[in-house]
């Protein structure tokens, strides 16, 4: 008899659950049709607060009015907006370049590329990086799926840092903010590509495994197309750089137009500090690599030696590098692998551009 009113009564309530959509213990909707009501509005993106920005200026264009009209403020605006309108095509062609390597060069290409002697693979896969353009913001994911598909982390890490920073776009838009010195072209390479190389035997050499911890990778959803993954990729990552070039942007032009140039020059007439002061602004700004050669040249008061050190390390130590590689690899590997790459990179600018410069 209770048994009989047991089944009564569960039949009961299956068959209120089902009639009704609705859980009865609890009355709330099941995941699905949660997911279908007003919480599953879709979010305001990166692009629509861009464009309520841009909309917010053009209303308060009356008001900035006054602000336009001061000398130094031109001044300012002038740097910025040259800044910024020369390195924004490098900005997209590079952007769109590593989404297209994020959509369609799997991680096992590398891996089948490298010599298994971990020696020679890791200046193979430096040199790799000069053929397979990507913006260091895509540069620690791309390793870190090099790792977890069985390339050496000290070829993977060498890839890491040339990558950014020796590719087409990133030498080409050197060249065109450095015109008539094919010798900063050079020198950028050159510099650059040692800090890789000598970075990845280093961790060759030193390298613990405890110190890099594996991370637990997100793989492309079983309906996601590589139009899907493109878009995707590409959206990120140039609303991601493009936010750091206006950042960069901004704080050159403040340098050229508030801090005294008398004091700049004095600043550069010394032997290693200019070096230095430029290598440490690079990390704070973290301007994306495409577009950094036009911020370094306009720094026109620091030797060639100290900007290019500024480009050099730029992309491969940030602040924002920093933070995805301890994300990615924890803090244990981050601090060591960010210190020794800053001092090999500066360095290398250091040595460099003191022979080629």
């Amino acid at each position: 008899m209770t048994e009989q009113s047991l089944h009564t009564t569960t039949g009961t309530t299956s068959t209120s659950t089902t009639a009704t959509g609705r859980d009865p213990a609890s009355g709330t909707d099941p995941p699905g049709d949660r997911a279908a009501g007003p919480s599953a509005a879709r979010r305001i993106g990166s692009l629509e607060l861009l464009v309520a920005g841009l909309v917010l200026l053009l209303v308060a264009r009356p008001w900035l009015a006054e602000w336009f009209a001061v000398p130094g403020f031109q001044a300012w605006a002038t740097v910025f907006v040259a800044i910024c309108v020369q390195a924004l095509p490098f900005l997209v062609l590079g952007t769109l370049l590593s989404a297209v390597i994020t959509a369609l060069v799997p991680a096992s290409f590398l891996r089948r590329a490298l010599p298994r002697r971990t020696a020679l693979a890791v200046p193979v896969a430096g040199l790799a990086g000069a053929v397979l353009p990507g913006c260091e913001c895509a540069s620690v994911p791309v390793a870190d799926g090099l790792i977890a598909g069985g390339v050496a982390p000290a070829a993977a890490l060498a890839f890491l840092l040339s990558a950014p920073a020796i590719n087409p776009v990133v030498l080409t838009a050197t060249a065109v903010a450095f015109p008539g010195r094919p010798e900063m072209v050079l020198a950028r390479f050159a510099a650059s590509l040692v800090t890789a190389v000598l970075i990845g035997w280093l961790w060759a050499r030193l390298g613990q495994p405890e110190w890099l911890r594996p991370s637990a990778r997100r793989e492309r959803a079983a309906g996601e197309d590589r139009w899907t993954a493109f878009r995707g990729a590409f959206t990120h990552e140039f609303l991601h750089a493009a936010g750091f070039l206006v950042i960069g942007g901004i704080t050159s032009a403040t340098l050229n137009v508030v801090v005294p140039r008398g004091w700049l020059g004095s600043l550069a007439h010394l032997p290693v500090l200019p070096v230095l002061v430029l290598a440490v602004l690079a990390v704070v700004l973290a301007v994306c690599s495409e577009a950094d050669a036009f911020v370094a040249a306009s720094l026109g008061t620091f030797p060639l030696a100290a900007r290019l050190a500024f480009m050099v390390v730029g992309p491969m130590v940030d602040v924002k590098l920093v933070a995805m590689q301890a994300g990615t690899f924890g803090w244990s590997f981050a601090w060591r692998f960010s210190a020794a790459t800053f001092t090999v990179a500066v360095a290398a600018s250091a040595l460099i551009g003191w022979w080629l410069l």
